[in-house]
């Protein structure tokens, strides 16, 4: 059986490659679409023209968003980690955080359903905020 820490630390992992794996399929799809449409690199600089010329933003969006909820998550594991005080119950949260991301990843890179990523995502942000409210307080407890 793992300890605590090895167990939030593999979620902390878990989401990293989730990342990287969007950002992978993200350059998969840009080079596609660049080579399919003849579009020079410098023409997508800006993100107006990568949104003109580029038709499936699909990949890059999800990639964005694993940087931006993901953070507070991210600041909470290492909060926990570097004060070696973490609660049984933080890393079976993180995971169900993790799980919860890898589906909205997997929405919005496919089908991008707007009302299911939405639900999803609003799961993930309940279960990051219990995850913060519910530390602290049991940091303020111990």
């Amino acid at each position: 059986m793992l300890n605590p820490e090895t167990f939030l630390a593999l979620a902390c992992i878990a989401l990293m490659l989730l990342t990287f794996g969007v950002g992978l399929l993200m350059l998969r799809r840009r080079v596609q679409q660049m080579r399919a449409g003849r579009i020079r690199p410098q023409s997508l600089a800006l993100s107006a023209a990568r949104a003109a010329l580029l038709k499936d933003s699909r990949a890059s969006d999800n990639y964005n968003h694993l940087f931006e909820l993901p953070v507070i998550f991210y600041a909470l594991c290492t909060l926990a980690l570097a004060l070696r005080w973490v609660p049984v119950w933080l890393p079976w949260c993180a995971w169900l955080f993790v799980a919860l991301r890898v589906a909205h990843s997997a929405v919005q890179v496919s089908h991008n359903r707007v009302m299911q990523r939405f639900r999803l995502f609003m799961a993930g942000f309940a279960t990051l905020g219990v995850m913060c409210v519910g530390y602290a307080v049991a940091l303020l407890m111990r």
